[in-house]
C-alpha cells in the first residue's frame, strides 16, 4: 500500500534532548509536504500523553504514528499499539541517548537522506519484552545502571538538568559508592540467589548512547539477551566498565551471558529499575518477550541489529 493511502501522526514530545524536539517541527512540516503525505503534528503535554495520544489517533485510523523523541517517548506511543497489525510505529530521534533508533540503521540525528530512508516506509515485525505489564523496546535494567538513572533522576517528561556532564558524574558517584543488592533468579534452569553489579535484560544492545550491555541482541529473534555482572570490588568495576562500549565484558568470567524468553527476579525490598530509562521501583519481577510485537519502518541502508527475515506485515 502507497503510504498517501493512510494518515499519519507525528507525536512531540517538546522536552526531548533538551527541547531539541521542538526545534526539529519546521524540517518535519517540510518533509511532511515533500513527501505528499496526510499528516498531522500533535505535541504532549505531560508524562503518559503520548500514550493517550497514540491510542486515540489509532482509534481514528491512523496507519502510522511517529514519536518525535527519545526512547521515553517511543516507548509511550508503542504501549497501546502491541500486536495491533493495522499500524506502523517509528520513530525521529531527538532524545538524549537514543538507543533504540540505532537497532533500525538510523542515526542519532537524521540528515537529508535519513529523511529520505525513513519515509520509503520499510517495515520490519519488532519485538517487545513486559516486565510487571509494563512494554519495554531497548531492554530494562536493575543494578548500578538503574541507581545512576536514580541519581538523574528529576519526573516524567522534565528536562534532566546538567545534561552529559552531570551524567557521568553520577555514573562515577554511583561506581564508588554503589551496593549490590541480593537477588533470587528463577528461570528455564531453575532458581539461585546472587549479587549483581548489572543486571540487563534486553532487546537491543546498546544503553545510555553507548554502552553495549548486551552486544548480541537481535531485536527481533524473539529471545530476550540477559547480561548479568556478579558483585565486583571497586578495581573490578572501573575495569568491567571500560570493556563494555565495545561489548568484551561478555568473555569475562564474573559475566553471565545468555537468552531466555522469560524469567523473574525477587529481592528482598524494593530496588530501582529502568524501563527504556524511565525510573521505577520494584521487589518482585516477571519479565518476558512478546515476538513480532510492532510493525515498525526501518532503514535498508543501514546497519541494523535484527533478523532481516522477519517483515511488517
Amino acid at each position: 500500500m502507497d503510504i498517501n493511502d493512510k494518515k499519519w501522526v507525528f507525536i512531540v514530545n517538546p522536552a526531548a534532548g533538551g527541547g531539541y524536539a521542538k526545534t526539529l517541527v519546521p524540517a518535519l512540516n517540510t518533509m511532511i509536504t515533500k513527501h505528499g503525505i496526510n499528516a498531522e503534528v500533535v505535541f504532549t503535554q505531560r508524562s503518559g500523553h503520548a500514550s493517550e495520544l497514540s491510542e486515540l489517533y489509532h482509534q481514528k485510523g491512523f496507519g502510522y504514528i511517529i514519536a518525535v523523541g527519545g526512547d521515553g517517548t517511543l516507548n509511550e506511543v508503542s504501549r497501546p499499539l502491541i500486536n495491533k497489525r493495522d499500524v506502523t510505529i517509528g520513530i525521529i530521534p531527538a532524545g538524549t541517548g537514543n538507543d533504540f533508533i540505532q537497532i533500525l540503521g538510523f542515526p542519532g540525528r537524521f540528515t537529508d537522506s535519513d529523511w529520505d530512508a525513513f519515509f520509503r516506509c520499510d517495515t520490519i515485525a519488532m519485538d517487545a519484552g513486559s516486565v510487571n505489564g509494563m512494554i519495554f523496546l531497548n531492554g530494562m535494567g536493575l543494578g548500578f545502571d538503574a541507581q545512576v538513572a536514580a541519581e538523574n533522576y528529576t519526573a516524567p517528561g522534565q528536562v534532566k538538568k546538567g545534561g552529559k556532564y552531570k551524567y557521568i558524574w553520577h555514573i562515577v558517584k554511583t561506581l564508588l559508592f554503589f551496593s549490590e543488592k541480593r537477588m533470587k533468579v528463577l528461570d528455564s534452569e531453575g532458581s539461585h540467589e546472587t549479587d549483581c553489579f548489572i543486571n540487563t535484560i534486553s532487546i537491543g544492545r546498546r544503553f545510555a548512547g553507548g554502552f553495549f550491555l548486551t552486544p548480541k541482541a537481535l531485536a527481533n529473534d524473539g529471545l530476550l539477551d540477559v547480561c548479568m555482572i556478579k558483585r565486583l570490588s571497586l578495581f573490578e568495576r572501573f575495569g568491567i566498565l571500560l570493556k563494555v562500549p565495545e561489548g568484551k565484558h561478555i568473555d569475562d568470567k564474573r559475566v553471565n551471558y545468555y537468552q531466555t524468553t522469560r524469567l523473574r527476579l525477587e529481592f528482598p525490598e524494593e530496588v530501582p529499575f529502568h524501563v527504556d530509562g524511565e525510573l521505577n521501583f520494584a521487589s518482585k519481577f516477571d519479565v518476558s518477550i512478546i515476538p513480532g510485537a510492532l510493525n515498525t519502518i526501518y532503514n535498508p541502508n543501514g546497519k541494523h541489529f535484527f533478523r532481516t527475515d522477519r517483515k511488517g506485515v
